[in-house]
């Protein structure tokens, strides 16, 4: 299927499953109150298998086995290997924990895993660690990460990036950029769950991290994907807009189109990369909860339905609140005028916590549309 005929109000381009809310890790900004054990109440190895199957009959193509830690559950691999029988990509995300051996990475490696993802919010153990409020685990994931290439799998690295360490992110590219990996993935905070103590980026300061993201994109072979900034697409375009000497024109109230430069494949046998016209909470993505809760994203805790009640493709298809958030038309303040809003939308997530409303304007955006309507 190509990826840029989807119909996101048929199907999501991409879905992530938090498979147990259990983790030995208590990250700072972590959206889930992880616990060392399973919730007793988790989606069982039988619902599991549905799940997986249930993402494959919509049409989806990628399936995101996250947490809490999924190295807790002891059917990942089996997991795995159903998802990879009925010809999803499946990518992984354990956390870097004694769990997480040379062994198991084998394993991984061994059931087909596409992908496999570290978190990496620092260039250095000091910084790391204590964002991640574990000593030692800095050194344990740059070992991760040589492990897995070695072994042959494609490696993502997962970044926060906030007030923390936005004035530090040279050094942190400069760390990734030589790892050969083949995907990065720059989040940007919600503040939501333990997230809501911490202070927030401004929006220039949005800004000049999309500037170093951007430069890097210019430079890597890698698939760059900005989260909960989809503003990034706007900065993107406008940057490859000047620098293939496309003329500028002006910008009415009508959406435009995503453009075919932001649109990227990667991998064997075409694999996707970037996800097409303008992914965002609801529309084309949703989250799905260790207990069946499915929500527009992890970090818009709405939730839309339970796939232990109704089919997950009901749910995507007919909920209000899925609806809404693919519908640009019903969005509010500056996202609602803004002729980018089709290809971003700004984060929903982000307005539904400082705002209350996730159909409301983007804080961490700074573009004024009102100075780009073309004057009568």
């Amino acid at each position: 299927m190509d990826p840029n005929q989807f119909d996101f109000n048929q199907r999501p381009f991409l879905v992530i499953w938090e498979m147990t809310h259990a983790c030995d890790l208590e990250c700072i900004h972590c959206r889930a109150s992880a616990e060392p054990d399973p919730d007793p109440n988790e989606l069982s190895h039988e619902e599991g298998l549905r799940l997986i199957r249930e993402v494959r009959e919509m049409g989806t193509p990628i399936l995101i086995f996250s947490g809490g830690d999924p190295l807790k559950r002891n059917d990942l691999p089996e997991l795995i290997r159903y998802g990879k029988s009925l010809g999803l990509r499946i990518g992984a995300i354990p956390a870097v924990t004694p769990l997480l051996t040379r062994q198991r990475i084998q394993e991984l490696k061994e059931c087909s895993l596409d992908q496999i993802a570290f978190s990496l919010d620092a260039a250095n153990a000091e910084g790391h660690d204590a964002f991640r409020k574990v000593a030692g685990v800095f050194q344990r994931t740059l070992e991760s990460i040589a492990t897995a290439k070695e072994l042959g799998l494609a490696v993502q690295i997962n970044s926060l990036v906030n007030i923390h360490n936005a004035d530090c992110l040279d050094a942190l590219i400069a760390l990734i950029e030589p790892m050969g990996i083949v995907f990065w993935e720059v989040f940007f905070l919600v503040p939501t769950g333990r997230g809501k103590e911490l202070p927030l980026l401004t929006a220039e300061k949005f800004d000049q991290a999309f500037e170093k993201i951007y430069a890097l994109s210019r430079r890597v072979s890698a698939i760059i994907k900005v989260t909960e900034a989809p503003h990034y697409r706007r900065f993107y375009f406008e940057k490859e807009m000047a620098r293939q000497g496309i003329p500028a024109r002006n910008l009415t109230r009508k959406d435009i189109d995503m453009p075919e430069f932001l649109t990227k494949a990667y991998g064997p046998k075409g694999s996707i990369g970037n996800a097409p016209m303008g992914v965002n909470s609801g529309k084309g993505f949703i989250f799905i909860s260790h207990l069946g809760e499915v929500f527009p994203s992890g970090f818009l805790p709405l939730e839309a339905g339970n796939i232990r009640n109704q089919s997950l493709w009901d749910i995507y298809q007919n909920s209000p609140i899925l609806k809404e958030l693919r519908d640009p038309a019903l969005l509010k303040g500056r996202c609602g005028i803004c002729p980018y809003r089709s290809i971003c939308g700004g984060s929903r997530s982000r307005a539904y916590a400082l705002r209350g409303d996730y159909l409301e304007e983007d804080d961490g955006c700074s573009y004024q549309p009102e100075q780009c309507v073309a004057k009568p």
